[in-house]
């Protein structure tokens, strides 16, 4: 009988043992660099040039989002007792919905927007807008180029409040940041895929050819949300290319961290920091939030389409289904206050500009689809998250963003991991938020790539 249990025992032991440490890693996925995402017509006109670009909103837009807001249905009343736990409260988006119809100025905003450079060009099919903003600087300092890219439902507005911060010039440092700020494909002002397919890795090569177009063969990545995965997938497909990885989440879809995160059920400091605990355990309480908080994820990756005809259809709609990722994914403690928390870190402007971003472009349906294009058989099969990157890396965990990953098991991706900041505050959109907090680390961030680099004889730019 004790040989029977020993088999078992070890049968059982075996299965995590050969998941986390023994499984092969996957290869490196080839990579087509001219993949065409537009038309056959768009190909045979294709142009490279980088083209100046302004933000407009249009008066016969703005007549018409006036119009819908004015002449919606009656919302249904919210429950007795119930705040933000069953979606947005009604009786707290009618005045959301009042200032956007009544009070937010389009004139100033749309100034506002064009306060820093834009442009677009053509990459593989695709028009790609992008914000590019280069410090002057004096004799002796180097200007090094960083990629910032935004996720869902977030856009280039996420980064406004921290593009001076980070492009400013000081004498503690012997470099300079210039920004290069896209609108991923299909959000915004880039526009969309004419086929299926683009998902976070194939998005990885465009804006690899973005940062070849405008002559950088080496630059730096920051990412989050989505911006996290696809500045990842740059890192894993490209090391050559980007210098140093930056990213306010750590999301690593691996067999390694869900196993160990089970095993951890059992005795936490086993798989995480002390001061980091109680963002991971009790696992059925984080679980149960996951749950809560993802629906709108398999809706998305499965049937973006259908949802998108109402969110297009409806600025309130609209404005409902994007502002409450903005309350539960800040602090998962505002689905239980009456005003979603909002106003403890945002405006209503900052967070409606956000909103003008789709709704101008009519962009929600072509955004919603990079989770399909994703999350799906051929995307996982890639293993990207499997492979070890060599890149330099750095990450920020704010307090209440929706998942946290210990350091030990980032470093099975990122090897040469320099350091993971545990912020006691701030949420999922880091940058808008504490947009100074998130400013610093990632100057930090660059610093210390750049003395890996010295020290690892390694050639900047």
């Amino acid at each position: 009988m004790g040989r029977i249990l020993l088999v078992i025992l070890v049968a059982v032991l075996s299965v995590p043992i050969y998941f986390l440490y023994l499984r092969s890693t996957p290869p490196l996925p080839e990579v087509d660099l001219e993949e065409w995402w537009g038309t056959a017509l768009s190909k045979s006109k294709y142009n490279d040039t980088i083209k100046p670009f302004k933000i407009s909103f249009h008066e016969s837009m703005i007549k018409d989002l006036k119009d819908r807001l004015r002449d919606r249905h009656p919302l249904s009343p919210p429950l007795n007792g119930i705040n933000f736990e069953y979606g947005f409260n009604s009786k707290q988006l009618e005045s959301w919905l009042k200032f956007w119809a009544e009070s937010y100025d389009f004139s100033e905003r749309e100034d506002f927007f064009n306060k820093f450079p834009h442009f677009k060009t053509n990459i593989q099919g695709l028009e790609i807008h992008f914000i590019k903003v280069t410090p002057e600087v004096p004799a002796g300092v180097e200007v090094v180029p960083l990629l910032l890219l935004h996720g869902w439902p977030g856009s280039v507005r996420e980064f406004y409040e921290a593009i001076p911060l980070l492009t400013a010039v000081s004498k503690e440092r012997d470099f300079a940041i210039e920004v290069i700020v896209p609108s991923l494909p299909g959000y915004g002002f880039s526009s969309e895929a004419k086929k299926p397919g683009l998902g976070a890795d194939k998005m990885a090569v465009v804006f690899r050819n973005l940062m070849n177009r405008l002559g950088y063969k080496k630059y730096y990545v920051q990412g989050g949300d989505w911006g996290s995965l696809i500045t990842s997938n740059m890192a894993t497909l490209f090391p050559d290319e980007v210098l140093g990885y930056h990213s306010n989440v750590a999301f690593l879809m691996t067999s390694k961290n869900i196993i160990s995160t089970i095993i951890g059920a059992l005795y936490p400091p086993l798989v995480v920091e002390a001061d980091a605990r109680d963002r991971v355990y009790p696992l059925l309480d984080n679980y149960a939030y996951l749950v809560e908080e993802t629906g709108y994820m398999h809706l998305q990756s499965t049937k973006p389409d259908t949802i998108g005809v109402a969110l297009s259809d409806s600025p309130a709609g609209l404005a409902a289904y994007i502002l409450e990722k903005f309350s539960t994914w800040t602090n998962k403690a505002y689905r239980n206050v009456r005003d979603g928390g909002f106003h403890n870190h945002y405006t209503k402007t900052q967070l409606l500009d956000n909103i003008m971003v789709y709704w101008s472009t009519n962009s929600i349906t072509t955004s919603m689809r990079l989770y399909a294009e994703t999350f799906n058989k051929r995307y996982f099969s890639l293993g990207l998250n499997e492979i070890p990157t060599k890149v330099p890396t750095w990450i920020i965990q704010a307090k209440h963003e929706i998942v946290y990953t210990p350091t030990w098991i980032i470093k099975f991706k990122y090897p040469n991991l320099i350091n993971n900041t545990i912020l006691d505050d701030g949420g999922h959109f880091l940058a808008l938020q504490l947009p100074e907090i998130f400013s610093k680390d990632v100057l930090k961030a660059i610093e210390s790539f750049r003395e890996w680099h010295k020290k690892n004889k390694k050639t900047e730019l």
